[in-house]
């Protein structure tokens, strides 16, 4: 790799033999909650051109936990869960729960406060639950993605700071090589306020797009601060190409109609989707100027749809046209963070995880995520769940039943401490 520092961030190179550390069992427990149900009836609204937005719920009852969809399996200790991601390595189903930080004894309770040199919790699937495996060193951890090129397993972890006050953006987001029974660090990247890492590939290319940085007074980016690509040369990863958005957090790459789109959320800078030209990805179009956060791409009735998730706007669902994308279905807000999509016999149901409302200094964690299902041409809410500070979710299959992982990581109180919850999804 070159020695130039690149405007994105450039990896450190191998580091085998920086090994993972040994956790204990997870605290859980199986139980149910009590049954409600809610009546969701908004009016519709129709914007100017052709195609109308939906923005309204079809009436429909909606079963919370243990009356519906979701019976709550299993829950973990988790402090700050940022992410939940679930994968097979080793022949073995495991479960990686990055977290941001855990709580400073006697001190206020912040949302971006805490001891936030902590550790990544890796769980594996025995007897029908998840138990303690490995932990990896991964400082305000708030992203794991697991790949695969060749015979070769790897998890890639993101790390958004160091320390319990003050603390440091600039800090290392390490990619594992999975050897034998752990995992080995094997290529480190300088990064400022990693947020996720996403893994993509096609014509035999291997690519990590990193969607890092942030915009705040009196915080300087030593590291490349801004979202980045990087390619597989075949022994590690190299700088591709850098994107002009400053505070990014999510990623999505899909094919449609030929096309090949690459999805990138950005908090402060407009979220759009990036176009392969051939030889790099290309401005295609624009969504929210701000508050992006995630996006996600599916197939249903024989077209493409993209969910986006805004945190400070409007959720929306967009229909695929032919040559972009058009506003079909508002999904609320402002609060959402994340989706999930799951197919089974009786259809495709998409998970939307409601993060907080209200400010930074004083947060709203407690609210409602849904579940919908796809029905005559759209979104419809099927059942609401509680969540605290939700921050993602992931479906799975084991033992023959499916499986849904939430990610919660602040308490009523603003404190990190709150449980990741394992559902059976009934749907």
């Amino acid at each position: 790799m070159r020695q130039t520092r690149p405007a994105c961030a450039k990896a450190v190179g191998r580091e085998a033999g920086r090994k993972a550390r040994t956790r204990g069992e997870s605290i859980s427990w199986i139980g149910n909650n009590s049954y409600r149900t809610l009546i969701i009836d908004q009016a519709g609204a129709k914007p100017s051109g052709e195609e109308v937005m939906t923005t309204s719920y079809e009436r429909s009852t909606l079963n919370s936990i243990g009356g519906g969809l979701l019976v709550e399996h299993q829950r973990l200790a988790t402090s700050g869960a940022r992410a939940v991601l679930a994968f097979t390595a080793g022949a073995e189903l495991r479960l990686a729960v990055p977290q941001l930080a855990v709580d400073l004894p006697d001190a206020p309770a912040r949302m971006n406060g805490g001891n936030s040199d902590v550790d990544m919790l890796l769980y594996r699937w025995v007897a029908g639950r998840f138990v303690g495996d490995t932990g990896l060193r991964v400082p305000g951890g708030e992203d794991a993605a697991f790949f695969r090129i060749g015979g070769a397993e790897f998890l890639a972890t993101a790390s958004v700071r160091t320390g319990a006050g003050p603390y440091d953006l600039n800090t290392a987001s390490v990619v594992y090589r999975r050897a034998a029974d752990t995992w080995e660090s094997f290529q480190s990247f300088p990064t400022f306020a990693a947020k996720q890492w996403h893994f993509f590939s096609f014509d035999g290319r291997y690519f990590l797009a990193l969607a890092q940085g942030v915009v705040m007074e009196g915080v300087e980016a030593r590291n490349p601060r801004r979202s980045c690509l990087f390619e597989w040369d075949g022994t590690q990863f190299a700088e591709f190409q850098t994107l002009d958005g400053q505070w990014g957090y999510n990623w999505d790459f899909f094919e449609v109609d030929g096309r090949r789109l690459l999805a990138y959320a950005d908090h402060v800078r407009p979220s759009k989707l990036l176009i392969w030209n051939g030889a790099s990805f290309s401005p295609f179009q624009e969504f929210s100027p701000t508050g992006g956060r995630a996006f996600h791409f599916f197939r249903a009735d024989g077209q493409g749809w993209l969910a986006f998730a805004n945190l400070t706007g409007e959720s929306l669902l967009y229909r695929w046209s032919g040559d972009r994308f058009e506003p079909h279905q508002s999904l609320g807000g402002p609060g959402t963070r994340e989706f999930a999509l799951t197919r089974t016999e009786r259809g495709l149901y998409l998970v939307q995880i409601n993060f907080i409302e209200g400010t930074q200094a004083a947060p709203k964690t407690d609210l409602t995520s849904r579940i919908y299902r796809w029905q005559d041409g759209r979104l419809t809410v099927v059942e609401e769940f509680p969540t605290s500070g939700g921050t993602d979710a992931a479906v799975f299959t084991a033992d023959g039943r499916s499986y849904l992982a939430v990610a919660n990581s602040l308490s009523r109180d603003i404190r990190f401490r709150e449980d990741t919850v394992i559902y059976r999804f009934d749907g």
